[in-house]
């Protein structure tokens, strides 16, 4: 088939591309940036420039089913947080033929901002930590303060006292959450119509730049598969949906549930096929349940953690250090696989890897540069948010309805 990403930016368009590729796919993606990371790889064929996504997701939507629409594309899959105006324009997307898989809208709009999805937790009673939509009276610290919408840890900041949580929700309307000690553990599923087909679990063993996971290890957590059930259910969930969990000494708790795939590469690795999963939902089937993961299944990103080495202060031989690890298969790249730029039949992987080593070796500070430039690219904005929940059903930017010319598809199989 012939696929077309939704972004082309990030960690989990990257891995994904190299998925579907795999299965003998076409792939192509869109971005607002031609040095994005999917470019340097031969899993990508071609690149679609369209508008940046986060300002004005209408307006990405409109030059999105154009280049669907002209390349005669078999299936539209969303990697990122596009999945919010693709959940909105369903009616748009099903008269255009557009072959997708994304969750309705209801569901979608419990869970997008950090306050919905925390009253959603609670209302289904998934543990999370001690929470808090107002700052009055709030006196638990450490704490953090998050804005109702972030992708990547933007918008997430760590306050001490009083003093810093004042200043860091500055009369805005913000999420407070207490701090839960344990390991953090990143964890992916996809549900077709309310049930749950795929699930997978890895922790975080090793911090790359921005939080991100530089190694995992993937594990088994039925506690946690079981929060992600009643959710689905609950929602009546269509497509992928994960979350970051910590597991701390009474149990998991759930910090952050993103409405969209993530980084599914360690899940593939350890047995479960999450993209093949949403492929075939996405062309009107029903997926049989996967079976459990393997655990003990050790991945890494030689990208993130040769940005997190400069981000956490270890300068140019920290940078260089983690070089010499993975070239070596020593210490946390012993018996670990890449997942994100994998050398193997793709000389073109090593170009941002190379790129990241020279500049953070030159200018550590320059880790930033790096990180905020993807996330910039795929990130929905608060206003972009809003604009998504006003809008009449199937609107656009100026140019509501179907796309003339467009084939149809069966998007997805009825109720």
């Amino acid at each position: 088939m012939k696929v077309l990403l939704s972004d082309g930016s990030g960690l989990t368009a990257r891995q994904c591309a190299t998925r579907l590729a795999a299965a003998g796919h076409a792939v192509e993606v869109l971005t607002p940036d031609p040095l994005c990371l999917c470019r340097f790889t031969r899993h990508v064929t071609r690149l679609h420039r369209v508008p940046p996504y986060g300002p004005d997701p209408f307006g990405w939507l409109d030059a999105a089913l154009e280049v669907y629409r002209s390349g005669r594309f078999d299936v539209l899959f969303p990697t990122q947080e596009q999945v919010a105006v693709l959940s909105q324009a369903e009616s748009r997307l099903d008269a255009a033929g557009v072959a997708t898989v994304v969750p309705p809208l209801s569901a979608l709009s419990a869970l997008q901002d950090k306050i919905s999805a925390a009253a959603t937790l609670r209302r289904l009673a998934i543990p999370q930590p001690e929470t808090a939509t107002a700052i009055e009276g709030w006196g638990r610290f450490p704490a953090f303060v998050k804005d109702p919408i972030g992708t990547a840890s933007g918008g997430v900041r760590r306050v001490t006292n009083r003093a810093e949580l004042e200043r860091s929700s500055a009369g805005r309307t913000v999420l407070v959450q207490a701090t839960v000690d344990g390991p953090l553990a990143m964890c992916q599923s996809v549900f077709d119509r309310g049930s749950l087909v795929a699930f997978h679990a890895n922790e975080r063993t090793g911090e790359g730049a921005g939080g991100g996971a530089s190694h995992k290890r993937s594990i088994s957590l039925p506690e946690v598969r079981r929060c992600f059930e009643i959710l689905g259910r609950d929602l009546g969930w269509h497509g992928a949906l994960s979350a970051d969990v910590i597991m701390g000494d009474a149990g998991p708790f759930f910090i952050d549930v993103n409405p969209r795939l993530v980084e599914p590469n360690n899940a593939y690795l350890s047995g479960v096929d999450l993209v093949g999963s949403l492929m075939e939902l996405a062309t009107g089937g029903h997926p049989a349940t996967q079976p459990d993961a393997r655990t003990g299944v050790a991945t890494h990103q030689l990208l993130l953690a040769v940005l997190g080495a400069a981000q956490h202060g270890r300068g140019r031989r920290g940078v260089l250090a983690e070089v010499v690890h993975a070239a070596s298969r020593s210490r946390g790249y012993r018996r670990s696989v890449e997942e994100l730029t994998p050398l193997a039949h793709d000389l073109r992987s090593v170009v941002p890897v190379a790129t990241a080593t020279a500049a953070t070796v030159v200018a550590p500070g320059s880790w930033s540069w790096f990180a905020a430039g993807s996330v910039s690219n795929y990130a929905l904005s608060s206003q972009g948010w809003s604009a998504i929940l006003h809008a009449e059903p199937s609107a656009s930017s100026g140019r509501p309805g179907p796309i003339p010319g467009a084939r149809r598809q069966s998007r997805r199989q009825p109720s």
